[in-house]
């Protein structure tokens, strides 16, 4: 009936950008040099236990990521076949989140699966190339990133600068 949804159009642009709020904490981290960096993608699905990636964030951060040059391997217990078919082979999978880890530059956590809440911090430290981990699901205490050694950013907490 013409009439302009403005309120309704930006509330839609926010959450749009919300799916993307840690890019610019990966970019900063890696000085505007993401090209060639190897992300590792922990969760692919909208939420967990579920292999539903209808508006799931990772699929922004996917795509913005491989524009940027980055290098995605990703893991998610449910969703990679969902997303194989629309990502293709422009990614990598991996069989599980440690797997994904090996040799990355930084973890991004995507979805609050329960195996992504208790990692093995020792071994990632070992096979990573940089301890860093942006968490768009604070699975993490900052207090336990700090004592740890890791770089940690996170939604709406203070960063811990390693």
């Amino acid at each position: 009936n013409g009439y302009d949804f403005r309120m309704i159009n930006a509330v839609m642009d926010v959450n749009d950008k919300q799916k993307t709020m840690l890019l610019p904490k990966l970019n900063a981290y890696f000085e505007g040099k993401l090209a060639g960096k190897k992300i590792a993608v922990w969760g692919l699905a909208f939420k967990p236990n579920t292999d539903d990636i209808r508006e799931a964030a990772s699929l922004n951060n996917i795509n913005a990521l491989l524009e940027m040059g980055a290098e995605i391997v990703a893991y998610d217990p449910e969703a990679i076949e969902n997303v194989r078919q629309i990502v293709g082979d422009k990614i990598k999978y991996a069989k599980d989140q440690y797997q994904a880890a090996e040799g990355a530059d930084a973890i991004l956590i995507m979805t609050e699966w329960p195996v992504f809440r208790t990692p093995d911090f020792e071994l990632l430290a070992k096979t990573m190339k940089n301890k860093a981990i942006f968490d768009g699901r604070n699975l993490f205490e900052t207090e336990e990133m700090k004592q740890i050694g890791f770089h940690y950013e996170s939604i709406g907490r203070k960063p811990v600068m390693i």
